[in-house]
């Protein structure tokens, strides 16, 4: 146990493990609020609707790649992680009084879910990057594994806390409360400005280009292996990831139930997500090429287990292995892409890691809702399991095709 948690030794981490927790629950509350009020409320239970939300939010993830993470690398990161928190703040703020003047549209809510997306945008590569400022090179990998572990134990307190707020005061007040959640982290990253020694970022005037926007793909271009594992990462997070859509729909159309049930659902599976985390972070080493592929393999299975299970109960136990599988393998992603590269082009690299996981979701949720909406919300998860084999398989191939070009250069 103390090696799984020896990256809270060091006293700045654990302040921004402390002040990222709060805002991650935050996050969730308004997450689920705004899938509920979107699907129950704003369109007729309608699946598709609450895709298109999902896809305003991630999609600047890819539209603004070129930028985020040259601005992650050249900017200092806690001033820009400042401004972008500052930012998300002031969006929920203005979605809780649309919700609680009573006059709120679905036009409304799309708005702002595109908003908070291109701050977003900004705000991840920054957010996953900062750790590395904050703890040293060994306690990296550590460090991402407890962010996640942060981020999926907020998963799994928010949505359950959502549910409950929403059938008694409301979602306008859960978005007014996420406000709220925002400040810890904001005073903590003044506490920073003391703290942090001297930022090394480029913060020259010359005007960016091209060559340089596109360095996290060259980057990760010159390592195929980590070109391999970004494609893997794109079919599995463009279905798997669109839990909110697929669990929203099973709520209210196959189980008829209500936002405490959704919420009972999420939580359920960032049970799984939580175990994910803390074995990636409980590992010494980086995660090899070979545990991804089983890791992708295990995600296709839970999937097919998922979308076929009959009862409320055995669905939501089941998601607890979807959440696992899902956890493992995209924080894995993670710590090898963040691990596996040069600490100056982190950035970037993150920026490309990240918008081909929420990119991906973006792009695949209006699919994953009309799957939903026309054959059914079990169809809908069963697509993951056709995303985990063809990744599986990808990453087989190559992994073949690395051993045979091993043994014939042994040979030679």
């Amino acid at each position: 146990m103390s090696s799984t948690f020896r990256s809270l030794s060091n006293p700045n981490y654990r302040l921004w493990f402390g002040s990222a927790a709060i805002s991650n629950i935050g996050a969730w509350l308004q997450r689920t609020a705004q899938d509920w009020i979107v699907i129950a409320e704003l369109s007729d239970k309608n699946a598709s609707a609450v895709g298109l939300v999902v896809f305003l939010q991630f999609a600047p993830q890819i539209l603004l790649l070129p930028i985020t993470g040259w601005t992650a690398d050249r900017m200092d990161r806690r001033k820009l992680l400042f401004i972008t928190q500052s930012l998300m703040a002031t969006l929920a703020l203005i979605l809780g009084l649309l919700v609680l003047s009573g006059h709120v549209v679905l036009w409304q809510v799309c708005a702002c879910a595109f908003a908070l997306g291109c701050v977003a945008a900004f705000d991840a590569p920054a957010r996953h990057a900062f750790v590395s400022d904050i703890v040293s090179e060994k306690e990296l990998s550590n460090a991402v594994g407890l962010n996640s572990v942060a981020f999926n134990s907020a998963r799994l307190v928010g949505p359950a806390i959502a549910g409950v707020l929403i059938a008694l005061i409301g979602t306008g007040w859960v978005f007014m409360i996420n406000v709220l959640s925002f400040i810890p982290l904001l005073i903590s990253l003044q506490v920073f400005k003391k703290r942090l020694p001297a930022v090394v970022a480029d913060n020259s005037k010359v005007a960016p280009d091209m060559a340089k926007f596109l360095d996290g793909f060259r980057y990760i271009w010159q390592h195929r292996e980590m070109a391999i594992i970004l494609m893997m990462s794109f079919l599995i997070c463009s279905l798997g990831m669109n839990f909110s859509v697929y669990l929203s729909a099973m709520t209210v159309h196959v189980f008829q139930g209500h936002a405490d049930q959704y919420g009972f659902l999420i939580s359920m599976m960032a049970i799984g997500s939580i175990s994910g985390a803390m074995v990636t972070a409980s590992r010494r080493s980086s995660p090899s090429f070979r545990f991804m592929i089983y890791v992708a393999a295990m995600f296709a299975v839970s999937c097919f287990l998922v979308s076929i299970s009959t009862s409320f109960l055995a669905f939501a136990a089941l998601l607890i292995l979807l959440g696992l599988s899902l956890q493992l393998f995209t924080t894995s992603t993670a710590s090898y892409m963040q691990v596996a590269t040069e600490k100056r082009y982190r950035g970037r690299v993150m920026a490309v890691v990240l918008a081909t996981a929420l990119g991906s979701t973006a792009l695949g949720a209006p699919l994953v809702g009309w799957v939903a909406d026309v054959l059914g919300a079990r169809w809908a998860i069963g697509m993951g399991s056709f995303s985990g084999i063809a990744a599986a398989l990808l990453g087989f191939w190559f992994l073949r095709r690395q051993t045979k070009a091993e043994l014939k250069n042994t040979m030679l």
